[in-house]
């Protein structure tokens, strides 16, 4: 099954609802099958193997989403706020592609000698086109590809499937489930795998979609009031921005009934002033990974309430959960040794599904010989399923032979008064092995020294997990899709600090 498919459903559903844009002036689901019809030919026109993208999130990316697999070529969205050198870099990695760009980012392109077609002309030639009457493939061509971010290696051209991306929406999605009157707003960017799957999920359900090129906590709110939208999808420092947008006032967005966050760690700080300042919302943790097509495990609004409301110290935890898997994937938690371990057991998380890709261009599949993908996170459940993610395996800190969780100790500095952010990561150290380096960022007009906050942490921590060094930052470093670079402050200080 062809992604397009999913269109084609829509039109037959309902061709004359709005898919995407203002209520009163955006495009049907008919219009935008042929406007995407049209992009498919003039891929096939110029003979591409691969439809890059770099732009903003708008109403083109569903156009070139769904024209990239009626053409069946993949789509590569890339990172727009990368370097020239960095972009240049990655347009290496494509076969015969085709490059659309916003005016803004066109140059880059332009300046390396590649051809490339600005998004307006792209849509403007794909609408004189005769439109492609069906979509070229099969379910295991690639569908997109997503490279990721970065954040511990040099990024990877994540291999996503049509049969990946079918399955995922699949089974966690009803189709035509929508309101006529439901709308989503979407401000994570293309290149992201939530961008990704906005798109496809909420075409199959019939839901308007609203899109917020450049996020702003204002915007946003403001966007959300003026069209009505009932959903939302919001990286952990977005939420956080909105949250200290708004102060002590309550967010006042009456239509707004799902609120759902992912894509990275979400502070609990935050998370808890979100709740309080959208108390008629309902609150989603979608986790999932870009290897995976988006999400495999949700927290609910039901299980937030139940959490935030609850005296009993195993349900509150699941607050800062990531829920239950989602139909269709399998997890296991395992050892080092790959022995599978309990409930309770804290090892990396392997996970199985229809889904789950675990593929990278140039590597091949990284599944074993079960079809298990090993996500790199550090997890446990619960004896109830609910899972909870702990960290990269990559981040831990391994100091004088135990492991260190950055993010236990994280949440206790986030807990103290004059702590904005916090980030935490290890540092080389002849006697130790590693030694633990707290990077802080006060609240704006707030005097905190470093001997406080080690204090704080020992006294919730054992005195192991205490930071040997804390240093203070005007800000932390973070991908544009709220994944924190820890390397950049490791490698910021010096042997000496």
């Amino acid at each position: 099954m062809n992604i397009a498919m999913l269109l084609d459903m829509a039109v037959a559903g309902d061709p004359e609802r709005i898919a995407v844009g203002p209520r009163a002036t955006g495009t049907t689901a008919a219009r935008l099958h042929r406007a995407a019809a049209g992009v498919a030919a003039v891929v096939r026109a110029k003979g591409a193997h691969e439809l890059v993208f770099a732009g903003l999130n708008g109403p083109a990316f569903p156009v070139l989403l769904f024209g990239a697999a009626l053409a069946g070529v993949p789509l590569v969205p890339v990172n727009y706020r990368l370097s020239a050198a960095a972009l240049t870099d990655l347009l290496g990695r494509t076969e015969r592609p085709l490059v659309v760009a916003d005016d803004d980012f066109a140059a880059v392109f332009t300046d390396a000698g590649t051809d490339v077609m600005t998004t307006a002309a792209m849509l403007e030639a794909g609408m004189s086109a005769d439109p492609v009457e069906d979509a070229a493939g099969t379910e295991d061509d690639p569908a997109v590809l997503l490279f990721t971010s970065g954040t511990t290696a040099a990024p990877k051209a994540a291999v996503l499937r049509h049969r990946h991306l079918t399955s995922y929406i699949l089974n966690t999605v009803d189709f035509a489930s929508a309101e006529a009157s439901d709308a989503v707003v979407i401000s994570v960017p293309p290149y992201h795998v939530a961008g990704v799957g906005s798109v496809l999920s909420n075409v199959y359900a019939g839901r308007r979609i609203v899109h917020l090129p450049a996020f702003d906590p204002g915007e946003w709110l403001r966007l959300v009031r003026e069209e009505g939208v009932t959903s939302a999808m919001l990286v952990p420092t977005m939420l956080a921005r909105i949250v200290e947008h708004l102060g002590d006032r309550a967010a006042d967005v009456p239509t707004l009934r799902s609120l759902a966050y992912g894509g990275a760690r979400m502070p609990p700080t935050v998370l808890e002033a979100a709740l309080r300042l959208f108390p008629d919302t309902g609150f989603v943790n979608a986790y999932g990974l870009t290897e995976t097509s988006s999400t495999i495990a949700l927290l609910g609004p039901d299980d937030h309430r139940a959490a935030i409301s609850s005296d009993d110290p195993a349900i509150r935890a699941r607050l800062h959960s990531a829920g239950r898997m989602v139909p269709g994937i399998e997890a296991q938690i395992r050892a080092a040794d790959g022995t599978v371990l309990p409930p309770g057991s804290s090892g990396e998380l392997w996970v199985r599904g229809p889904q789950v890709s675990g593929e990278y261009r140039g590597a091949g599949s990284l599944l074993d010989s079960d079809g298990w993908f090993r996500t790199r996170d550090l997890a446990r459940f619960d004896g109830d399923g609910y899972l909870f993610v702990e960290g990269r395996a990559d981040d831990t800190i391994i100091r004088g032979g135990e492991n260190i969780a950055p993010a236990e100790i994280e949440d206790v500095l986030l807990r103290h008064p004059g702590v904005r952010e916090a980030a935490v990561v290890g540092l080389p150290d002849e006697e130790w092995g590693e030694r633990i380096a707290a990077f802080v960022v006060p609240h704006q007009g707030v005097d905190v020294d470093a001997e406080t906050l080690r204090s704080w942490v020992r006294r919730r921590l054992r005195g192991s997990k205490t930071p040997d060094v804390v240093l203070f930052r005007e800000e932390l470093p973070y991908t544009p899709t709220g994944k924190l670079l820890r390397r950049e402050l490791a490698d910021a200080v010096d042997g000496s600090a």
